[in-house]
C-alpha cells in the first residue's frame, strides 16, 4: 500500500522558518518524483517545489524560489521542505505527492496528475 506521511506544520511568525517531512513507502523512492503543492483557503492547489532522488533534479515556484529548500533522504525515503523567512501568503495546507515522471514535467503539469498523495499537514504563518 502506498504512504505518504506529511508532518512539520504548524504556527509560526512571518520571518520564522518550518521544515516540513514526507515519509514515503510502498513504493521505489528512487523511481518517482516527490511535489510538495500547497492549497490556501478559497485558493486552487499550486505547485511549490519537486525532487527526483535518482538524479537530483529539483523545481521551485517563483513564489518560494530562495526562500524554500527541497532534500530527500533516500536512506529514509523521506523528502522534507526546508521553509525559511515564511510570510503569511505562504499560509496553507502543504501536501507531497509521488509521480513517476521526472520533475522537469511535473512542475509544468496541473497537480491533478500526480499518481499519489498525501493528506496535508497546515501551516499558518501570522503577522
Amino acid at each position: 500500500e502506498v504512504q505518504l506521511v506529511e508532518s512539520g506544520g504548524g504556527l509560526v511568525q512571518a520571518g520564522g522558518s518550518l521544515r516540513l517531512s514526507c515519509a514515503a513507502s510502498g513504493f521505489t523512492f528512487d523511481d518517482y518524483t516527490i511535489g510538495w503543492f500547497r492549497q490556501a483557503p478559497g485558493k486552487q492547489r499550486e505547485g511549490v517545489s519537486c525532487i527526483r532522488s535518482s538524479d537530483g533534479s529539483t523545481y521551485y515556484s517563483d513564489s518560494v524560489e530562495g526562500r524554500f529548500t527541497i532534500s530527500s533522504d533516500n536512506a529514509k525515503n523521506t523528502v522534507y521542505l526546508q521553509m525559511n523567512s515564511l510570510e503569511p501568503e505562504d499560509t496553507a495546507v502543504y501536501y507531497c505527492a509521488a509521480d513517476s515522471r521526472e520533475c522537469t514535467v511535473v512542475a509544468v503539469s496541473p497537480y491533478y496528475g500526480m499518481d499519489y498523495w498525501g493528506k496535508g499537514t497546515l501551516v499558518t504563518v501570522s503577522s
